[in-house]
């Protein structure tokens, strides 16, 4: 019988109160939340990860940092106030992956995710929905995205302690680390650790590699308000290192549509700052709200 680790509740913190892109504010500000009829901004999901990751280090040990990978599906949004609770199945000895689970205080679940260590991961739980993926239909807001898209220039970027994370994600690393679930020394301390630096947090990689995205270029029409639905991170040779230099490629990878989003799945990989190393990818699928988007016609709008 596999055995579960059971994680205490957690109160995660909202920190996207002040987000805004292309000149207006995201899914996370309350009025924006409540216009699309969202009982008020919720907590972005990668905040969620950081409950997981003492348990995958005990499991995994240093590798875990160097060779993981985290593949997670949102299944329903928590806001500030609410804890959250995780679920980690322990694998058997020498086994490389498991599967996770997150939960508020009644029981709703948050989201279920696959942890594995490479370098064979095996098939992962967002590529098992991406091979599910229907095509998309006639996209309105996506009308101009094609798969096989690239960004329109390689992206240089890093994360330093006190480094403001631009508008997208209103606060800094030392802010983050004030309120994170989980501490961990290996945050903060470059001698808590073999790698000589502190390590980006988990729900931290997103935020770096969205740094800069708005350079890429992608042919998304605004104004329109989007959220995460999935996400993965995965170690190729990491960890990703605060204070260091990375070089960020994209590429999309997938369209989708669901009755009331249009969804774009964007393949991020992270390189060494000479381009030549790969340290890590991410794989975001990007929900955009067809509500938001004020040409949507009418008559394909949700009623």
């Amino acid at each position: 019988m596999t055995e579960t680790i059971k994680g205490p509740p957690r109160a995660p913190a909202q920190m996207l109160q002040e987000q805004s892109y292309d000149g207006h504010k995201s899914l996370h500000d309350d009025s924006e939340a409540e216009r699309l009829g969202i009982k008020a901004g919720p907590i972005e999901g990668p905040t969620h990860f950081s409950q997981f990751v003492p348990y995958l280090a005990e499991i995994w040990g240093d590798a875990w940092f160097e060779r993981g990978c985290f593949s997670s599906h949102f299944l329903n949004m928590v806001f500030e106030g609410e804890k959250v609770r995780v679920e980690v199945d322990r694998p058997a000895p020498g086994a490389t992956r498991t599967m996770c689970r997150a939960f508020k205080e009644d029981g709703t679940p948050v989201l279920e995710a696959s942890a594995s260590i490479g370098p064979d991961h095996g098939e992962t739980l967002l590529e098992a929905r991406m091979a599910k993926l229907r095509p998309a239909g006639d996209l309105v807001i996506l009308a101009d995205m094609k798969v096989g898209m690239t960004g329109a220039a390689d992206e240089m970027v890093s994360m330093d302690p006190d480094q403001h994370m631009g508008n997208l994600y209103p606060f800094s690393l030392a802010d983050k680390l004030k309120v994170i679930t989980e501490p961990m020394d290996v945050y903060s301390d470059g001698a808590a650790g073999p790698w000589g630096k502190p390590i980006v947090p988990l729900e931290m990689v997103s935020v770096l590699g969205n740094y800069s995205n708005r350079n890429s270029k992608f042919p998304v029409k605004q104004p329109a308000i989007g959220l995460f639905a999935d996400l993965e991170i995965r170690m190729v040779d990491g960890p990703l290192l605060v204070g260091e230099t990375y070089l960020l490629r994209r590429e999309v990878v997938a369209l989708s549509e669901s009755r009331r989003v249009e969804n774009y799945w964007i393949r991020t990989r992270f390189f060494d700052a000479a381009g030549e190393k790969q340290v890590a990818e991410m794989l975001l699928n990007h929900g955009v709200m067809k509500a938001s988007y004020p040409h949507y016609p009418a008559d394909r709008l949700p009623t």
